[in-house]
């Protein structure tokens, strides 16, 4: 990718950074679960709407405080999400994130990009019953 590339995904991420997408709460979210890069003080918050199958994710709403790269992918990951299936989400990883953000992110900041994604996943992990969790953390995350 050439810097022009670069330079218009520099300014993608700055714009959600300021003017985040989809902030805010869901009045009757399917569920909603809490995240924190506690290397950053990032934290998230983001509920999710599932579909009357509970297959499909209709709405998310995110809020949170933390770093540009933390808000930015929050932000992006919330419009990315409207429309995926749950499987789908499952299945995103660190490379997906990266990749929707479009610049390279130092081994310091990956934690920082992941975060909204892992909070995501393990609100519809704990919601399907498949983990048990207070509060996700990127802490151990590597």
């Amino acid at each position: 990718m050439g810097i022009g590339g670069s330079d218009m995904y520099r300014q993608q991420i700055l714009d959600h950074y300021k003017n985040p997408r989809n902030t805010g709460e869901l009045e009757n979210p399917t569920f909603t679960h809490v995240g924190e890069n506690p290397m950053c003080g990032d934290e998230i918050r983001m509920d999710v709407l599932l579909d009357d199958e509970e297959e499909t994710i209709e709405r998310v709403a995110f809020r949170g405080d933390g770093c540009a790269i933390s808000q930015a992918s929050a932000s992006m990951l919330s419009e990315r999400l409207h429309g995926m299936s749950v499987a789908e989400l499952e299945e995103m990883d660190r490379d997906d994130i990266v990749d929707m953000l479009g610049v390279d992110i130092s081994p310091m900041r990956i934690k920082c990009a992941v975060l909204a994604e892992k909070v995501a996943q393990d609100g519809a992990d704990i919601y399907f019953g498949e983990k048990e969790l207070d509060r996700t953390t990127t802490e151990d995350d590597d």
